[in-house]
C-alpha cells in the first residue's frame, strides 16, 4: 500500500501540535538559547528544531519531546518520579492485556 500524498489530522492534533511548539519555542526564548544552540544539544538539525517550533505535524514525536525536555516545557502534569510511577503501572497494565487484537474469525464455508 502506497503512502498518501498528503495526510489530514484532526484539529485537536494540530492544535495540540502547535501548542507544543509555541511552548518550546517560548522556553528557549526564555533562556535566551539560540535555535542552533538548541539543536545542539539535542543532537538534531536547526531545521527540525524550527519545524518542531511551528508546529509541523510530520516531526517525530521522540525530537519534539527531547526539545521539549531540554527546554523545560513539561509534557505532563507530573513530577518525574510520578512520571515513572505511572510508566510502571502501565506497564504491568499491559502485561496482562492480550499481546494483540484480533478480528474475530468468520466461518469457512468448505461445503462444496
Amino acid at each position: 500500500m502506497s503512502k498518501p500524498a498528503t495526510r489530514s489530522y484532526s484539529r485537536y492534533g494540530q492544535e495540540a501540535v502547535e501548542l507544543l511548539g509555541h511552548m518550546i519555542r517560548s522556553a528557549r526564548v526564555e533562556r535566551e538559547m539560540t535555535i542552533t544552540e538548541l539543536a545542539e544539544r539535542a543532537g538534531v538539525s536547526r531545521g527540525l528544531v524550527h519545524r518542531i517550533e511551528s508546529g509541523d505535524m510530520g516531526c517525530s514525536i521522540g525530537a519534539a519531546f527531547e526539545v521539549a525536555a531540554i527546554v523545560g516545557v513539561r509534557l505532563f502534569d507530573a513530577e518525574p518520579t510520578t512520571l515513572t510511577r505511572h510508566l510502571g503501572m502501565v506497564g504491568d497494565k499491559l502485561t496482562l492485556l492480550p499481546k494483540a487484537v484480533r478480528q474475530g474469525q468468520k466461518a469457512v464455508k468448505d461445503d462444496f
